[in-house]
C-alpha cells in the first residue's frame, strides 16, 4: 500500500480521536503508576508488556497523563504495509505539533520496531511502547536496546485492584467478621472470573469474553505471528495447559497425551502460548543446573478466569485455583520462585529464592483443618526447610490463620485474601 500524506493524516486522526476519548474517562488506577512516572524525563524507552486487554494502553496513558503526547496504535491493518517509518514522524508531527513524546501501543506489529524506536530516541523523543508479547524484553528487544529502556509488565488486575474496582475498602471489611465474610465473597468471585479490566469494571459475562480472547490471541499472535500450520494442536496444547494448571509435565507427557509427532512440536508451542501471555512455568528448585532444566515443569495460567473460559469440563478444585493466584501474584511482585521435591519425594509450591540464598518456603492448601492434611503439609515443609537451610516457612490457606511450632519451626497460617493484600515484600 502506498502511504501517501493524506492516508497516513487520516489514520492518525482517527486514532487521536480513541486517544482523547481514552483521555478523558475515568480508570481505576493500577499499581506501579508512581514508578513509570519516574521515568517519563529520562531517555530510555518505556516498554509496557503484558496479555492483550490487561490495560496497557490504558495504564500508559494514566502515565502519560498532563503531558502532550503522540499517539499510534500498530494494532491496526491500515498499517501493517507501511515501508517508509518517516511518514509516521511527517504524519505525527502535523497532527500534534512539536511534541517530542510519543505512545506507540502494539509496537511488536510493526516490521523492524526496534530499529524504529531506537533510531527515534537518539532524536531526543521520549518512547512509551507497548507490546503483549514476552520477547519484547527476553530477546527481541535486548539485543537491540541494551541498557536503554525501562521494563514495566501489567498483568490483569490483582486482587487489590479488584477491591478497588468493586469501591470495598479492604481495610474497613477486615475490622468485623461479617466484612471478612464479604472479603472472600469478593474473593470467590475474582478466583472464578479472574482480573481482566473489562470483566471486573464492566461486569461482563467473562466465559463468552475470555474464550473469544483466547481463540484471538491463538490466532493473531500466535498462528500468523509464528506461521503455525497445526492450529488445532496448538489450541488443543493450550486447553489441556490451561486446565491442567498447577500440575508438573513435562513435554514428553503432553507429546504422548495429545498426539504429538514430536517433543520439538510441544516445546514449540507451549513457548509460544508462554511468549502471548497465555500461561507460564516454573522450574524445580535444585542447585544443579542440569536437574532443573531436565525436571517437569509447572503450569499456571496467567489469569484465573481463563481458565474457568476454557476449561474441557466443570472441574473445582479450589486448591489447584488458590496455589495459580499464589503464583501470579509472586509473578507481579518480581520474585525468583521454583517447585521443590524433597529427598523423599515431597513437594513443596513455592522456593523464593533472593540472591543466593532461599528466602522462604510456602505451602498452598485451601483446607488445613483435617489432621491428616495439616501433617502432610506441615512435614513436606519441615523436610525442604531441612534440606534448603530456611527457617520462613508459610501455608497459604483459605481462611485458617494461626501458627504451627513444629521440630524447632514457626509455620505461619496466613488466609489467602490476607496474604495478596499484604505487602509486596511478604
Amino acid at each position: 500500500m502506498n502511504y501517501n500524506f493524506e492516508h497516513m493524516r487520516d489514520i492518525i486522526l482517527t486514532q487521536k480521536a480513541e486517544r482523547d476519548s481514552l483521555l478523558e474517562a475515568n480508570y481505576i488506577e493500577r499499581e506501579g503508576l508512581a514508578d513509570i512516572r519516574t521515568t517519563l524525563s529520562n531517555n530510555l524507552i518505556k516498554v509496557i508488556i503484558g496479555p492483550r486487554r490487561a490495560g496497557k494502553s490504558v495504564f500508559a496513558i494514566q502515565a502519560l497523563k498532563g503531558n502532550n503526547f503522540a499517539y499510534l496504535n500498530f494494532d491496526d491493518e491500515r498499517l501493517i504495509q507501511i515501508r517508509d517509518y518517516e511518514e509516521i514522524i511527517k504524519g505525527l508531527k502535523q497532527i500534534y505539533g512539536n511534541t517530542k513524546n510519543l505512545l506507540f501501543d502494539e509496537i511488536q506489529n510493526l516490521p523492524n520496531w526496534q530499529l524504529f524506536i531506537e533510531r527515534l530516541r537518539r532524536r531526543k523523543f521520549s518512547i512509551v511502547a507497548t507490546g503483549s508479547n514476552s520477547k519484547l524484553l527476553s530477546g527481541e528487544l535486548a539485543s537491540h536496546l541494551t541498557g536503554r529502556y525501562a521494563q514495566f509488565q501489567l498483568l490483569p488486575f490483582s486482587f487489590r485492584e479488584f477491591l478497588r474496582a468493586k469501591n470495598v475498602a479492604a481495610g474497613e471489611c477486615s475490622e468485623t467478621k461479617e466484612g471478612q465474610g464479604e472479603i472472600l465473597r469478593h474473593l470467590g468471585e475474582y478466583l472464578e472470573k479472574g482480573g481482566y479490566p473489562e470483566v471486573v469494571v464492566n461486569e461482563i459475562e467473562h466465559r463468552g469474553y475470555l474464550k473469544t480472547l483466547f481463540d484471538g490471541v491463538l490466532l493473531k499472535d500466535i498462528v500468523i505471528r509464528h506461521n503455525i500450520r497445526h492450529a488445532q494442536g496448538l489450541k488443543d496444547l493450550g486447553f489441556y495447559l490451561l486446565t491442567n494448571h498447577s500440575t508438573c509435565m513435562s513435554f514428553n507427557e503432553l507429546k504422548k497425551n495429545l498426539g504429538f509427532k514430536s517433543v520439538s512440536t510441544v516445546e514449540k508451542y507451549a513457548s509460544c502460548l508462554s511468549e502471548a501471555f497465555m500461561l507460564f512455568t516454573t522450574n524445580r528448585f535444585s542447585y544443579k543446573a542440569q536437574e532443573q532444566t531436565k525436571s517437569p515443569k509447572k503450569v499456571y495460567a496467567f489469569d484465573t478466569g481463563m481458565i474457568d473460559a476454557v476449561k474441557f469440563k466443570f472441574m473445582e478444585n479450589m486448591g489447584s485455583l488458590v496455589e495459580n493466584a499464589v503464583a501470579i501474584e509472586l509473578l507481579r511482585r518480581g520474585k525468583e520462585f521454583y517447585y521443590y521435591k524433597s529427598s523423599d519425594n515431597k513437594e513443596v509450591d513455592f522456593v523464593i529464592k533472593e540472591g543466593i540464598e532461599v528466602a522462604r518456603l510456602i505451602q498452598v492448601c485451601y483446607d488445613i483443618s483435617a489432621p491428616k492434611t495439616e501433617k502432610r503439609e506441615v512435614s513436606a515443609l519441615i523436610k525442604a526447610a531441612n534440606e534448603l537451610r530456611c527457617d520462613f516457612l508459610s501455608i497459604i490457606t483459605w481462611d485458617d490463620e494461626r501458627t504451627i511450632m513444629k521440630d524447632g519451626f514457626n509455620i505461619c497460617l496466613v488466609p489467602l485474601h490476607k496474604w495478596l493484600l499484604g505487602r509486596k515484600n511478604s
